[in-house]
């Protein structure tokens, strides 16, 4: 359907990748993976001509309908969230068109050739809202817009009342709304809890047309791509199966490489001793030479360098009480600016023991995040008591953190204020773990992505001997080699944890208790994230 043909792409002077060939097919789910700056969303820009390649080319059917979902915002005001989404794709112009033509045809005055350029228009243009599902348009952008996550009231508002994480999953209803034969979706996970996620998630699989994705979601991932393909190195490289497949096979493959490298570096060092050794000799010139020719066209095996990943290794902590977070009929209720009072929750009580991974889960809304400042000392409860064990030395990662990192200082700066009785020298070595090194340590806060700032603030944390972390989306942000690493630290934690996350591989991995928010109520889950998981299936 697409195909990428022996394509080369540079930006400045760098080579994103050269002689890069891949295609899609009809109703192929494919994940497209690599390190940041290798090029993904290029290869999304190229394909919407929004970008031209080197060298190569990009073939695609004339009348091939591509639907792209990119991180960029439209600014979207003045209409409801419903009519927004119902707008995409300039659908109202389509079926004000289709009303002209049809009245058109009526007219007795119409001679036979126009009357024919009209049936044709006309049956052009109704293919087109038929393929879109023109005719249940309202009944389907509702349908979107509540799986991801908009109540009915909710789809009546301006959009333009929305954060930005809402306006995204506006910017995705109206793709999904389009229907296109072929969907690029770059990070469609971002911003979505994890109802809506599974919402997402089924709908792909439904869906009759070809997918490309980014996606730092695993679980994600593995549930729907059927291909991957890697941007890195300067190349592409297609392996069939989904994530778990790639990222195991990519390993073999890597193994398999280094060893026939060192078969091959064991054959030059021999025929290059033999070079040495028998150079001067008349009796052997034919040979030497010989060999200096095959060596000569010998492609030597490059061993491609292993990706960066963050190196985590926690200061020793005071070790706390059994007790660590104990809540007794604590509720939360937040003033709105008419005056109303919202409940988040009421009467909820709980215990979090030492060394519990407790998994605080619930729909957008619900008071996950609450519950954690409340535990956090952020915000104070309504009613009730929340009581923090002696000795507990709490690390709190959030979101909202990172609009405290000061964009005037530099990493450097930002992460020595945090740390005023740590060396240069110990600072330095943090921030390298954390893949800071060298200049990269003098950029300013302010020039950072979401990614880099939640790095350094998980420094910030780092740094301090902690036996209690409490974590609010630690994975925004991270890439999935990030996720991972900071997963097998987690793992590896001599102490308590609390966490909010939409990442469901990373609440299986680690989660040993559930604290349910759901209907103004706590409940707790005394199992595991797949144990909680089967309680909700239907």
């Amino acid at each position: 359907m697409i195909s990428f043909n022996a394509v080369t792409k540079q930006q400045g002077s760098k080579i994103l990748f050269s002689n890069a060939s891949f295609q899609i097919n009809p109703g192929d789910k494919i994940g497209l993976v690599g390190p940041n700056g290798a090029g993904k969303t290029t290869v999304f820009r190229l394909m919407m001509n929004e970008e031209s390649v080197d060298q190569g080319s990009i073939s695609k059917p004339e009348k091939v309908r591509i639907g792209y979902f990119s991180q960029n915002i439209e600014n979207m005001k003045g209409r409801t969230v419903l009519a927004e989404v119902m707008a995409a794709g300039n659908l109202d112009h389509l079926q004000k068109e289709i009303t002209r033509l049809e009245e058109r045809l009526q007219d007795p005055n119409l001679s036979e050739d126009e009357m024919m350029s009209v049936v044709e228009t006309y049956g052009d243009l109704q293919a087109q809202f038929e393929a879109v599902g023109g005719y249940d348009l309202e009944a389907r952008a509702k349908e979107i817009l509540g799986g991801l996550g908009f109540s009915n009231e909710d789809m009546l508002l301006d959009v333009g009342q929305y954060s930005g994480g809402w306006k995204m999953r506006v910017s995705l209803a109206k793709i999904l709304l389009l229907m296109p034969d072929v969907l690029l979706m770059d990070e469609p996970t971002n911003h979505l809890d994890v109802e809506s996620i599974i919402w997402l998630e089924e709908w792909l699989k439904n869906y009759k047309g070809s997918l490309l994705m980014t996606s730092h979601d695993r679980e994600f991932m593995n549930r729907l791509v059927n291909r991957v393909i890697e941007v890195a190195n300067k190349t592409m490289t297609v392996y069939s199966g989904n994530y778990d497949f790639y990222d195991k096979e990519k390993n073999i493959r890597r193994e398999q490489l280094i060893a026939a490298a060192a078969r091959q570096e064991d054959m030059l060092a021999k025929e290059e001793e033999f070079i040495a050794r028998f150079a001067a000799r008349a009796s052997h010139a034919a040979q030497v030479q010989s060999r200096v020719k095959k060596l000569e066209k010998i492609d030597r095996i490059e061993i491609p360098p292993e990706d960066k990943v963050m190196k985590f290794v926690w200061p020793e902590a005071p070790r706390g009480g059994e007790e660590v977070v104990k809540i007794e009929g604590l509720g939360k209720t937040w003033s709105l600016a008419d005056g109303r009072e919202k409940l988040v929750f009421s009467n909820a009580t709980g215990l979090v023991k030492r060394m519990d991974r407790v998994a605080v889960v619930g729909v957008n809304g619900a008071g996950k995040s609450t519950l954690l400042k409340i535990i956090t000392g952020q915000t104070e409860s309504s009613t009730g008591i929340c009581k923090v064990g002696p000795s507990i030395q709490m690390g709190y990662f959030s979101q909202n953190s990172l609009d405290v990192l000061d964009p005037k200082k530099t990493i450097l700066e930002e992460v020595e204020g945090r740390v005023p009785n740590a060396s240069i020298g110990a600072i330095k070595s943090l921030l390298g773990a954390f893949l800071f090194s060298g200049e990269e340590v003098e950029k300013k806060i302010s020039v950072l992505s979401g990614g880099e700032k939640s790095r350094v603030l998980l420094a910030c944390i780092l740094s301090h001997p902690v036996n209690l972390l409490v974590l609010d989306e630690p994975t925004n942000h991270l890439d999935i080699k990030s996720r991972e690493v900071l997963l097998n630290a987690i793992k590896e934690f001599e102490g308590t944890v609390m966490m909010v996350s939409h990442d469901r591989y990373f609440l299986k991995e680690i989660t040993t208790k559930v604290f349910e928010i759901d209907k103004n109520q706590l409940r707790i889950i005394e199992g595991d994230y797949q144990y909680y998981q089967s309680l909700k299936q239907p």
